[in-house]
């Protein structure tokens, strides 16, 4: 299910603090945007409003040209999916129970699930390398793991806008690059993603854009290859940043501070 997404000078503020002012973006089907920004400057209360879980200090969100609060909630759920910086296990689940809660806002009041959405559940487990864990309790998982499995149930739920909020977090290499490349195919198939990252080396090299958010009111769009230069960097989070040539092209890394001293490094690693 594709879908657009815009915002129509929406103010999001946290008690008298105002972190982000008439943010007016126009997303269509097939965006991949990456949300950087300091600690605290607005990236999770953002997404939430643009969720329709926090009302904004003003404007509106529009899902497919319809006003998001005019939606209800099990509209909302089949086109908007929302992965939250932190998952909670109230209930001892599984992975594939949980995995499966994906499937509710496609199922009626008094249905339960098919063989055919235990499939689906299935398949996005082993799409977020998990394949053989379904029956282990979610308490019993990983970070990463936990992390993944939240992935999948988005997969599941399937719909045609995804919010997510620090979806490497716990993730080591390999699995940052899975996901990374999981997100690619979901816009490519013409979903919009909308993801906080912390790596603007992983925002350059995996996405089309970037929402670049100040905590102060300020916020810059634009795309990845000419947003994410040293200086804007530099101003985003307050510190110098570099330019260096690796083999996929130029990365931005934050620069060493004046005076700092860095230990050399052999080829052999400690002890050689």
């Amino acid at each position: 299910m594709a879908a657009s997404l815009d915002t129509f000078e929406l103010g999001i503020s946290a008690g008298a603090r105002l972190l982000v002012s008439d943010l007016s973006l126009s997303l269509p089907a097939g965006s991949l945007v990456a949300m950087l920004g300091q600690n605290g400057v607005g990236k999770t209360l953002t997404l939430h409003a643009l969720a329709g879980l926090r009302a904004p200090a003003s404007g509106e969100v529009r899902i497919g040209g319809t006003d998001i609060r005019r939606l209800g909630l099990r509209e909302r759920a089949r086109r908007l999916g929302l992965l939250l910086q932190q998952q909670d296990d109230p209930f001892p689940t599984t992975a594939l129970e949980t995995a499966l809660m994906g499937r509710h806002a496609h199922l009626g009041i008094w249905q339960w699930e098919t063989g055919e959405d235990q499939a689906l559940a299935r398949t996005a487990l082993a799409a977020m390398g998990l394949a053989g864990m379904e029956g282990r309790f979610c308490a019993t998982l990983s970070g990463g793991e936990r992390r993944r499995v939240g992935i999948a149930a988005l997969l599941v739920q399937d719909p045609g806008i995804w919010l997510l909020d620090e979806p490497l977090n716990h993730l080591d290499p390999c699995h940052q690059l899975l996901v990374l490349e999981t997100l690619s195919q979901l816009a490519a198939s013409g979903r919009t993603v909308i993801a906080s990252l912390h790596d603007p080396v992983l925002a350059m090299r995996h996405f089309h854009s970037a929402l670049l958010l100040h905590g102060d009111g300020r916020w810059q769009f634009g795309p990845v290859a000419t947003l994410l230069d040293a200086a804007t960097l530099a101003a985003l989070y307050g510190v110098d940043f570099a330019a260096y040539q690796g083999p996929g092209g130029t990365v931005m890394l934050p620069a060493p501070r004046a005076g700092s001293r860095t230990p050399a490094l052999t080829a052999g690693g400690p002890g050689r």
